[in-house]
């Protein structure tokens, strides 16, 4: 299931970046996230790492772990799913100036392993990455703000 998101943000390009690069930060304003483990990946000399992210939707909690690459320079952040429930999930966030503020992009490709539960979960989980990218918008907010 693909689906792609931007809007515009009234903070610039290197703060967004910031937000979304520090993995570490997200139980406390993301959604649904429950707890984040952040290491460096021992099998990439650049900055890439392993983040474990527990989620919990009702009852159900679930965890599973991403490939992060982050990108300073391009200001791209892109994950790959390498374990968990679902068969694949790639994901890349971009930050481009736009006006006196930033466009920001969210790319989400994935897909459950298992199909009873993937017809459930599938349509919830794409549809709680538009309030992820809002969860973002409103820390830089909190953080820089309007």
């Amino acid at each position: 299931m693909k689906r792609f998101f931007e809007r515009h943000v009234p903070h610039l390009p290197e703060r967004m970046y910031g937000i979304v690069a520090d993995l570490n930060d997200y139980p406390r304003f993301v959604p649904n996230c429950k707890a984040m483990d952040v290491r460096p990946d021992p099998a990439s000399p650049d900055d890439t790492r392993l983040a474990r992210m527990t989620l919990f939707f009702g009852p159900i909690t679930q965890a599973y772990t991403s490939r992060v690459v982050l990108d300073p320079v391009a200001r791209t952040i892109k994950a790959k799913a390498i374990d968990g429930p679902f068969a694949y999930l790639d994901s890349v966030w971009s930050f481009e100036p736009e006006g006196m503020g930033t466009r920001v992009r969210f790319e989400i490709d994935f897909k459950i392993s298992n199909p009873l539960i993937a017809a459930l979960a599938e349509p919830a989980f794409a549809a709680k990455q538009e309030e992820i990218m809002r969860a973002f918008a409103d820390e830089a907010d909190r953080r820089y703000g309007d």
